[in-house]
């Protein structure tokens, strides 16, 4: 993969996180960080690609360490963290995965659009996981920043 990719896609997961930050009306502040945030999931998804992960596992490690970062700027910038954890997903919904299924299944395409929801679906439960995994580890690795209940 040329480094351009790279370059292009780095950008484009800061702006559109930068977009859904104001679209959601995320404090200003916030605004560069989560932009961050979303990049460094994407590059590190792509670079796993390229070094040949397979896709889920790289969508997993990428919103894990996405997860991490946003739990990190949220301390720091004493925050929620769902401001930086609805930015590390930005980039990887499966929104054109979900969309070819609709269209496949409205043209009668049953076996595409079932193999374009499985795929969509993975793509989903991996970005779950790897956002709980994250604040499951920052959780313990900093209990005294979450309310205690019991």
């Amino acid at each position: 993969m040329p480094w351009t990719e790279f370059v292009r896609g780095g950008l484009g997961a800061f702006f559109g996180a930068l977009g859904f930050a104001w679209l959601v009306r995320t404090p200003r502040r916030a605004w560069i960080p989560a932009g961050l945030v979303a990049a460094l999931v994407y590059l590190l998804y792509l670079g796993l690609v390229a070094f040949g992960v397979a896709d889920p596992l790289a969508i997993f490690f990428a919103t894990l360490a996405g997860s991490l970062s946003g739990q990190l700027c949220a301390r720091k910038m004493k925050m929620i963290s769902t401001v930086f954890l609805m930015a590390a997903i930005v980039p990887v919904v499966p929104g054109l995965g979900l969309y070819r299924m609709m269209a496949y299944l409205g043209q009668g395409s049953t076996a595409l659009g079932a193999e374009q929801g499985v795929s969509a679906m993975i793509t989903i439960a991996m970005t779950a996981l790897g956002l709980a995994m994250g604040s499951h580890v920052d959780r313990a690795i900093h209990p005294s920043h979450w309310p205690h209940h019991g």
